[in-house]
């Protein structure tokens, strides 16, 4: 029930934004139509067809900007300082683009500036929106600190950290959101200190479970300095969550994670935010239009390099042009990869087996392929299809991920990304012919996605075509 409240009241966050928007437009309109013509009437502009189309796709252009660039989330997970920045921001750069599209052509210029109109934009959409958000998100404020919105949370350590912190959070004179319903041992001791005030659910190899019976929503870390060694455990474990629960440190395990997360908000003195995001809501929607638009663009230039592939491939031996693999994806979701088949017929009978240098199941004309990787070139459609993006971790067979993941259980966390075309691991250290390579590739990849971002992809996409002019594909 209350999660339901919660979704209601987050709908009633972007409503209000709606209106905020149209009531700026609106507002806007009548200040140019004055302008104009200083005798106007409201029902004047009223009537104006223009007016109407603005009022329903204006406010919808505002949305899209904050569905890019802002989070919609949980109202009581809001900073209100970042939500000012961020709609100082949005308003900035929306009211500039409007102004260049929607205001361009408009009789107003004949009598003021370009730069009067955007400011006058700007401060409208700006402090209007700003203003209700403001209401909205302080009134969510003072529901939390009375303790009526509260969060199912789960502590992860039972010593001297974790009875602190615990006894820190019941004592403060407000509420953070927090209704504990238990904690996880995580050393094995036959009496923890936290048991005096929390029940114990369970130990480390019981957290799915805990967290799915108890419908937790929160996760504290709050181990020992001498347990930071099992920190890396835990979070493998609470990767599996990261879309459903927040997970929070205590400020001594965020220094030994300095590097590998990134810090989000800092709740009083007590606790860091784990940022689960690996790229800013705007660089994903960036980084799939550059897909979705490289990918065209390859597929229509090497139109005669795909023709004389195919032909290649149809005489180089008996068998479909094409070859289609299942793969795992993001989120391990599976797909079918396709490429051109660089191998003969039936050439793994008894089972999966990877390919390696001087192969005898590779066709002649499939090792110039795979020298020029000419046969990842269907691979393109999958980019389309939206399975795989041009720079990501390579896609793996669940065959061979059971085997690395039974000797390195941090891969899954290259599943938190479309895999790609090229990758780090893929231009630094090349094909891997067994599960021992790949573990050793896999630092590349976990190192690509703890930093992604555009220039990062931008760099990996030169570093392939110097590796494929050089004709080190394989």
């Amino acid at each position: 029930m209350i999660q339901r409240s919660r979704k209601t009241e987050l709908f009633f966050y972007k409503l209000a934004d709606y209106f905020s928007a149209m009531l700026a437009w609106f507002l806007f309109f009548v200040y140019r139509k004055n302008i104009e013509d200083a005798g106007v009437s409201i029902a004047e502009i009223l009537e104006n067809e223009r007016l109407w189309q603005g009022l329903f796709f204006v406010p919808l252009f505002w949305l899209t900007l904050y569905f890019i660039f802002d989070k919609y989330r949980d109202i009581y997970r809001i900073s209100r300082l970042e939500t000012l920045k961020i709609t100082f921001f949005i308003s900035f750069m929306g009211s500039l683009i409007l102004l260049f599209t929607v205001v361009t052509d408009d009789k107003v210029l004949e009598y003021i500036s370009y730069f009067s109109l955007f400011i006058r934009l700007f401060l409208l959409n700006f402090l209007i929106t700003s203003i209700a958000r403001m209401i909205i998100l302080t009134i969510a404020s003072k529901r939390l600190k009375s303790g009526k919105i509260q969060y199912n949370t789960l502590i992860i350590g039972g010593d001297k950290n974790a009875v602190e912190l615990y006894e820190e959070i019941i004592g403060r004179p407000y509420s953070l959101g927090h209704r504990f319903v238990g904690f996880i041992d995580v050393n094995g001791k036959s009496k923890n200190v936290l048991a005096k005030h929390l029940p114990k659910l369970g130990m480390l190899e019981d957290i799915k479970e805990v967290i799915n019976e108890h419908y937790i929503e929160e996760v504290i870390v709050a181990v020992e300095t001498s347990e930071h060694n099992k920190l890396k455990q835990i979070l493998d474990v609470l990767f599996d969550f990261s879309e459903e629960i927040l997970i929070k440190v205590i400020p001594d395990t965020y220094d030994i994670m300095l590097g590998t997360v990134k810090m989000n908000h800092i709740y009083g003195a007590v606790l860091i935010e784990i940022e689960q995001e690996l790229m800013p809501n705007w660089q994903k929607v960036v980084k799939r239009l550059m897909d979705i638009s490289i990918s065209l663009l390859a597929l229509i230039i090497l139109i005669p390099l795909i023709l004389y592939t195919l032909i290649r491939v149809k005489l180089s031996s008996q068998g479909p042009v094409f070859y289609r693999q299942e793969r795992i994806g993001l989120n391990g979701k599976p797909f079918d990869i396709y490429k051109f088949r660089s191998m003969f017929l039936d050439s793994e009978p008894t089972g999966p087996r990877l390919s390696h240098d001087d192969d005898d199941r590779v066709t002649n004309w499939g090792k110039v392929m795979r020298k020029w990787r000419l046969d990842e070139i269907p691979q393109f459609f999958n980019v389309l299809k939206g399975d795989m993006a041009i720079v990501g971790p390579r896609p793996e067979r669940r065959y061979y991920i059971e085997q690395i993941s039974s000797e390195a259980p941090h891969y899954k966390h290259l599943l938190k990304v479309r895999p790609g075309i090229t990758s780090w691991g893929q231009v630094k250290y090349g094909y891997a012919s067994n599960v021992k390579q790949m573990i050793q590739r896999l630092q590349y990849d976990i190192l690509y996605i703890e930093n992604m971002s555009l220039s990062l992809d931008l760099k990996i996409m030169f570093y392939t075509v110097v590796v494929l002019l050089q004709g080190k594909g394989k």
